[in-house]
């Protein structure tokens, strides 16, 4: 009598992709991404400038932008609203499910809802919109079908119509939550334009991190004072260039007329570029071989105008003048790491 085997049997595991294949199908859906953001583009139309002056008017009266969506455009919805409210423009995100539970407290008659939904006929948005609307709150929609169910109860409707999803099954929310995400973020970089809102208006709502760091700082706070500034008379040679370095542990030193105005810098690279040419180099005046002019920031800048200035002229020290270019600090891109600035 034959028993059968109890051996397991193998797995049926498709074979693994080749890798020329992964990228060229990689591509193909970026490209599809691409064409996809490139119709919305076109469409975009006098409708997205009125719901720039919706959300203008509402927020100038108090109120806020309220954003809400359901199933992927839940997690679009909630990165639209960050960014609106990082960006200048006071914003939360409703769950439009939780709205029926209690949420809808976090509606004013000032505020304006942002809603998502691609067809245009998610349940729970429809079921959401016409409570918003007797609270008199004014609606824009984003929606791929611009004669949905959830357009005719919007004061305003912004087109994200996309050709097709990246999807095989032209299924999963790809292209379009792509284009929808995209559509956000041009109406909260308008609104930030509108506005005038600046560098020191973002590094305020950014205070925690390397951004807030950065953009909070000023060239005062990271500076090098006192003992640890490197610098010499104009009539100075190089060998009391490199003791002064040596004394203040820096990478250069400011060259001062009597009065404390730079004239220039020497660097411990100028050292080394120039010492195979000038065997007798510590005994030239440093005025010879000096950078006149240099680079030279503030002392009330911004840590981020630094940062943009060592990366601009590929750079590693930089002078800190007063509004007289008196020699009041020094700054040395070895410092930056430490103060968690890069």
């Amino acid at each position: 009598m034959k028993t059968r085997s109890t051996a397991p049997k193998k797995s049926q595991v498709p074979p693994v992709q080749k890798a020329a294949d992964s990228i060229r199908r990689g591509r193909d859906v970026i490209q599809m991404e691409i064409e996809g953001l490139q119709k919305v583009q076109r469409d975009l139309d006098s409708c997205f400038t009125k719901a720039v002056d919706m959300i203008i008017q509402a927020t100038q009266a108090g109120g806020k932008v309220v954003v809400t969506g359901v199933g992927k455009n839940l997690h679009i919805g909630e990165k639209i609203s960050a960014t609106l409210a990082s960006t200048g423009t006071t914003s939360v995100f409703l769950n439009p499910i939780q709205a029926m539970h209690g949420d809808l407290g976090i509606l004013a008659p000032t505020d304006i809802l942002l809603a998502l939904s691609y067809s245009g006929e998610s349940e729970e948005i429809l079921n959401l919109l016409p409570l918003v609307r007797r609270f008199g709150i004014k609606v824009i929609s984003l929606t791929g079908k611009p004669h949905s169910s959830m357009a005719k109860l919007s004061d305003e409707t912004i087109s994200v119509a996309v050709d097709r999803e990246a999807c095989p099954f032209n299924m999963a929310p790809t292209t379009s939550t792509t284009a929808t995400l995209a559509v956000g973020d041009a109406l909260a970089m308008v609104l930030l334009d509108t506005r005038g809102f600046k560098l020191e208006d973002y590094a305020k709502r950014h205070p925690a991190g390397a951004i807030g760091r950065t953009l909070l700082l000023r060239v005062s706070d990271i500076m090098r004072k006192g003992n640890r500034v490197a610098s010499v008379p104009s009539n100075a040679k190089i060998k009391d260039v490199i003791l002064a370095m040596t004394k203040g542990r820096s990478g250069s030193a400011g060259v001062l007329d009597k009065a404390g105005h730079v004239l220039g810098i020497f660097t411990d690279g100028d050292l080394r570029r120039h010492l195979p040419h000038y065997p007798d180099i510590v005994n030239m005046p440093v005025s010879a071989l000096m950078t006149r002019k240099p680079i030279m920031v503030k002392a009330d800048g911004l840590a981020a105008d630094v940062l943009q200035l060592f990366e601009k002229h590929n750079i590693d020290d930089l002078l800190v003048v007063d509004e007289q270019n008196k020699l009041v600090g020094a700054v040395d891109i070895q410092d930056l790491p430490k103060l968690k600035i890069m």
